[in-house]
């Protein structure tokens, strides 16, 4: 497995690229704006083609890199159900897994340093965002933060993980880079309290200053969303209202860029080709599967995925290829079922 923490001095960050092997697919967990150039070499070096790019919260600290890197690598990007972000590619949900090739990170809502706060447990290690730090905790005192629900979080649920298992936060002030679940609760002080009381008292009783960023990166941070209004103007963009009418139209071949456990959580549209994302470059290229299938049926490909940002990269890419007969649904499958559009589920 390649495992990178990568550290960012200004706010404190720790940034993770994870990826089964040389070559293959990759994540990236919290990653910062500025570090993006040397987020894209490492990808280069390692021959790794950047997925998927995960935040554990809104942060409030440093401008994500999420949707520079979306720009950049065309990789989808994460966050919890909770987001205050306009729009993100994937919204996930506690119980959920997040995977790519040869990796699979299982999701767990742990609310209280913000209401979408979560963690991402792999194996011998978990990823803790800001719920829980290296000898501390997470601030509770602003987006909507609560010392009850990181109480819980971490009382009854991160610390019921195996003593062994490998804590790596989203930041670190004093220079730790790695912790375990033990270690945490002999000698961590915010967790020696006796009852979710004495917790809720000791956080308030911190009295931190706000992030020197917060009045720059909260609002940043929620804009992260592809600006899709192009396709719209291009005419290669279909309102959910206007798909729904245009459904089992014989001209029209609609395509579920979406995963499998998405298509399963949310439904799907009946006769649409199930092509994941991840796929949808090599799909489009002479030979594959996407482009052949279009171009025996003579029908214009319409994309959709849960909220319109992978179906509006796959325009693009369509375009690139030289498909130029491709729209969208935009808004996705959240847009579809909002309007009253039919799902089917398995």
């Amino acid at each position: 497995m390649i495992f990178r923490q990568l550290f960012d001095s200004i706010s404190g960050t720790y940034s993770y690229v994870l990826a089964s092997r040389p070559g293959g697919e990759a994540l990236i967990l919290d990653p910062v704006l500025e570090k993006v150039d040397r987020y894209c070499q490492l990808l280069r070096e390692l021959d790794l083609k950047l997925v998927k790019a995960v935040d554990t919260h809104l942060h409030a600290d440093h401008v994500t890199g999420l949707g520079e890197l979306r720009d950049r690598t065309h990789c989808m990007t994460v966050m919890g159900d909770q987001t205050k972000a306009d729009v993100v590619a994937m919204r996930v949900a506690d119980g959920d897994k997040v995977t790519i090739e040869g990796l699979s990170l299982d999701v767990m809502y742990t609310p209280g340093h913000t209401d979408d706060s979560y963690s991402y447990l792999m194996g011998d290690r978990v990823f803790t965002g800001d719920t829980l730090l290296i000898r501390g905790t997470g601030r509770t005192d602003f987006q909507n933060g609560s010392s009850r629900a990181q109480y819980e979080s971490i009382f009854n649920r991160l610390l019921k993980l195996p003593d062994e298992t490998m804590v790596f936060p989203a930041h670190d002030y004093k220079g730790d880079t790695v912790s375990t679940i033990g270690e945490e609760k002999r000698y961590n002080p915010r967790l020696q309290v006796r009852s979710v009381d004495e917790y809720i008292e000791l956080m308030a009783n911190l009295k931190l200053p706000n992030p020197k960023m917060m009045d720059v990166a909260v609002p940043a941070n929620m804009r992260v969303g592809l600006h899709q209004e192009e396709l719209e103007k291009e005419g290669r963009a279909l309102s959910a209202a206007e798909a729904i009418r245009s459904l089992r139209r014989p001209d029209i071949l609609l395509v579920d860029l979406r995963e499998s456990n998405e298509r399963m959580k949310h439904g799907m549209i009946e006769g649409a080709l199930h092509t994941p994302y991840p796929s949808v470059e090599e799909s489009l290229k002479p030979g594959g599967m996407l482009r052949e299938v279009a171009a025996a049926m003579g029908r214009r490909v319409v994309f959709f995925c849960a909220f319109g940002e992978r179906s509006a990269m796959a325009v693009a890419a369509a375009k690139e290829a030289g498909l130029s007969n491709t729209a969208h649904i935009a808004g996705g499958i959240d847009a579809w079922k909002k309007a009253g559009g039919p799902v089917v589920h398995a």
